[in-house]
């Protein structure tokens, strides 16, 4: 086991027999430097560790909490918690990490296709509450919510419904929704995006979408529901999508 793969095993001890409970700040990068007698590299890989499985968040300008006791439940109900930490596990996160990260225009830009999407809906509403909980924000802080299809050669592959913090991601526009709004964010604003914490279910398309996904209404989709972290823990969108499954692989989703 790798060193910071130890410290995060250490941390998630702490969490599991209720030394750190939900809620808590733990100490800070320095702090734990000192403890650990390790480089600060060190601790922020443990921390991604920690955020990926989904067991700690960091709140800009606050700190680094262990997440609430609902949130810690949905952790441990997503396959995406596990007891203890080993190095195979840390492969497979990484593995998502890297790819989910380039999104879904780039992933097929690369392949050749020709990508579109269509908005049915761009607005900034306040967040409701549930939302407000995945992005580390307070109820009826603004966010912008949109919906739209991403197609590929004119066939509608994926659905999406997503909500980002206003805050944290300013002057969002539109036009932006018919390009990458990954890259807006990478290009523009300068973030780097870290990891993804998902659940993954099968669900039936609903009229509307079966409408706009061009299947019979009933017909199978793959959902992801999916929390996106910044370089330093902050939450930055919370999604759901729902893909036509034979004409899309999530090739690149690892869960352990």
């Amino acid at each position: 086991m790798l060193k910071y793969q130890a410290i995060a095993s250490d941390i998630q001890q702490s969490i599991e027999d209720g030394s750190l409970k939900p809620n808590d700040k733990l100490p800070t990068v320095v702090e734990l430097c000192d403890i650990y007698n390790v480089s600060k590299i060190t601790i922020k890989r443990a921390f991604d560790l920690l955020i990926e499985k989904g067991l700690i968040a960091s709140k800009r300008g606050s700190g680094t909490y262990v997440k609430n006791t609902g949130e810690l439940a949905e952790a441990r109900g997503s396959g995406l918690y596990i007891s203890g930490i080993d190095e195979s596990a840390s492969d497979s996160f990484t593995f998502t990490r890297s790819d989910r990260a380039r999104g879904f225009t780039t992933e097929h830009r690369d392949l050749g296709q020709e990508i579109s999407s269509v908005v049915y809906d761009f607005s900034i509403v306040p967040a409701p509450e549930d939302i407000a909980r995945h992005l580390n924000i307070q109820p009826d802080d603004f966010v912008y919510h949109h919906c739209r299809t991403r197609c590929l050669d004119g066939l509608p592959i994926v659905i999406e419904y997503t909500y980002m913090p206003l805050d944290l991601v300013p002057g969002l526009k539109k036009s932006q929704l018919y390009q990458s709004v990954y890259a807006y964010l990478r290009d523009v604003l300068g973030y780097k995006i870290s990891s993804f914490h998902r659940i993954i279910r099968a669900v039936a398309a609903t009229e509307e979408e079966a409408e706009r996904l061009e299947v019979a209404a009933g017909s199978p989709l793959l959902e992801l529901e999916q929390v996106g972290f910044l370089d330093d823990g902050t939450p930055f969108e919370y999604s759901v999508s729902r893909n036509v499954g034979d004409r899309s692989e999530l090739r690149d989703i690892s869960v352990v």
